[in-house]
């Protein structure tokens, strides 16, 4: 008897440790790691390297690096929110058109978006600021001044006027003018036919090392807010758990509005410039080159710092970036008592 016990018990055993590599096994092909297998994974993670870094973004990776910049002037009215595309620009610059409405210009070279939107017209300061990252210059319509720089031939360009309804399409769930839009796809079909180049060699970007990032010292800002006269109020919401700032207006979260995904910089940096009207239409003349006072906001913490143009980009004068992507305001001088922080 006691014979057949041992046999039994031993049949139990081989049966039980089968079923239990069974469920391991469907454990595993669920997609889920046991605690061994996931300390390796983290190690693994962590000793990672990479073999180059996007020039705007300071981020390491394996794919090439070297797309060429596209920037896209972005509609900023309360019709055209939410926007398509913002969360995979690599630098967002927030900008006064005419009034108190700001639009944007978002530059993408890490990530290109399925879709952006709604495309609006340019300025001449915002063909500037995207000549500074030699971009190919996408928007929908134009300022007196801003026409002459883009047939002039000095900038590489897309214009809705020139291509509506055929590469800029109207989206029949909004109004003009905040319905155009322009995938990817067109924009690289755009490049081929006016003989644009698609690759570039782009200098990088001033970036601080995990080093110098996790010691930045600076006054408490995990909640930002800039307040336009007679306009909106932009928000910028630090997660501690993430180490970034999402966006807001009036706060309303800014999300795409494809995916929902929620509009998240590693960067804010608010800088003063000279703005002067300069005519009937409230168009503006905004000095970008002379530097000024500014405001540099990172891991929950904002240094008052200085500003500079350099070669066209808009830098922190003696400071650097934080790898990741960075939204740029720039405001008018004497702006800084609107800015907010707690």
């Amino acid at each position: 008897m006691k014979k057949w016990y041992i046999i039994l018990m031993a049949i139990i055993t081989v049966l039980t440790l089968s079923a239990c590599k069974d469920a391991r096994d469907k454990v595993l092909e669920d997609g889920k790691v046991d605690k061994a297998e996931a300390s390796d994974s983290k190690k693994d993670k962590k000793e990672e390297t990479y073999a180059s870094v996007f020039p705007l973004t300071g981020l390491g990776t394996n794919d090439e690096v070297d797309h060429r910049a596209v920037a896209v002037m972005v509609n900023n009215h309360s019709k055209a929110r939410p926007q398509s595309g913002l969360h995979k620009a690599d630098i967002v610059y927030e900008v006064l058109a005419e009034g108190e409405l700001t639009r944007f210009l978002a530059i993408f070279q890490s990530e290109m978006p399925d879709v952006v939107g709604p495309v609006r017209s340019a300025r001449d300061y915002y063909i500037e600021l995207s000549e500074g990252y030699n971009s190919l210059f996408v928007a929908h319509g134009f300022s007196p001044e801003a026409k002459e720089i883009l047939y002039s031939g000095r900038v590489d360009h897309l214009n809705g006027m020139d291509y509506d309804g055929s590469l800029f399409k109207r989206a029949d769930f909004r109004k003009a003018p905040h319905n155009s839009y322009i995938t990817y796809e067109n924009i690289e079909k755009g490049m081929k036919k006016i003989g644009a180049e698609d690759s570039d060699d782009l200098d990088m970007l001033p970036f601080l090392t995990s080093k110098g990032a996790s010691d930045i010292e600076g006054t408490p800002a995990d909640e930002v807010t800039i307040s336009y006269k007679g306009g909106d109020t932009v928000g910028f919401t630090y997660s501690d758990k993430k180490k970034t700032y999402a966006r807001s207006s009036n706060n309303e979260p800014t999300i795409d509005r494809e995916t929902e995904t929620p509009v998240t910089v590693k960067n804010v940096f608010i800088v003063e410039a000279a703005h002067r009207v300069i005519d009937d239409a409230g168009r503006r003349e905004i000095n970008l080159t002379s530097g000024g006072d500014a405001i540099l906001i990172q891991n929950g913490v904002a240094q008052n710092i200085s500003w500079k143009n350099d070669n066209g980009r808009i830098v922190p004068d003696g400071g650097a970036f934080v790898p990741g992507k960075t939204w740029i305001n720039i405001v008018p001088s004497g702006m800084a008592d609107s800015v907010k922080m707690h």
